[in-house]
């Protein structure tokens, strides 16, 4: 198989149905991205380690270990790699239990080859947005935020947040004192390229509390949206 030139990204994509998994391989490569596919979660796990890509197409119906177990395994051990999950679930409960376990993007089944590949895209121009920011360190109560380093600390231990998450928290912190709506959180945290409806926000904010408690000043502003004070 033709290697793709090494200025793309590397994909790894983890699906059984080998019909979507060479399309996507097809498109990818296309694009100029390194793609290797696997066919349930062990093997895709396992590729992951070997290869540490830089976003991850995963199926939630998968054989043997499921793409929701993939996905918590893996924000496990990095919290940074975009996941983007692929599945024939359409109820709303699947989604936020998806975003819920760190998953950035959900792309349900029939989809459009090209749909995936922009996807693809805005998560690797979130990371070179992030990767290009200076490096400082915000410091929001207990909490330091370190932007160039794309690492939190609470009371100086290290917590690991999904991209998504780190993604909200950075924009607050740009923001503090200011009562934002969830429409302008979903454009300055995540850009115009984010499809899904504003109540993604409130799973993101409820996982950093979950996560940062309360030593993170993040407060409802009703009728509004979230402040960070």
């Amino acid at each position: 198989m033709p290697t793709a030139p090494s200025s793309g990204a590397t994909v790894v994509v983890v699906e059984d149905d080998p019909s979507i998994a060479d399309l996507l391989d097809l498109y990818l490569r296309r694009e100029g991205h390194r793609v290797y596919l696997a066919a349930d979660g062990e093997a895709g796990l396992d590729l992951i380690r070997l290869h540490r890509p830089a976003v991850v197409i995963l199926d939630v119906g998968l054989p043997g270990i499921d793409g929701l177990e993939v996905c918590r395994r893996l924000r496990a051990t990095d919290p940074a790699v975009a996941i983007i999950f692929l599945t024939a679930r359409d109820e709303e409960v699947d989604r936020v239990l998806g975003l819920e376990l760190g998953a950035d993007d959900y792309v349900t089944k029939p989809f459009s080859p090209r749909e995936m590949v922009a996807r693809v895209k805005a998560q690797l121009r979130r990371a070179d947005a992030g990767a290009a920011e200076p490096p400082s360190v915000i410091s929001v109560g207990d909490v330091e935020v370190d932007l160039g380093r794309h690492e939190v600390r609470r009371a100086g231990e290290p917590v690991m947040l999904a991209t998504q998450e780190f993604d909200l928290l950075a924009h607050l912190c740009r923001n503090r004192g200011l009562a934002l709506s969830r429409r302008q959180i979903l454009d300055g945290a995540w850009g115009d390229s984010w499809v899904g409806d504003e109540r993604t926000v409130d799973v993101h904010v409820r996982q950093l509390r979950r996560k940062l408690g309360d030593d993170l000043p993040l407060t409802t502003v009703w009728g509004v949206g979230y402040r960070l004070d």
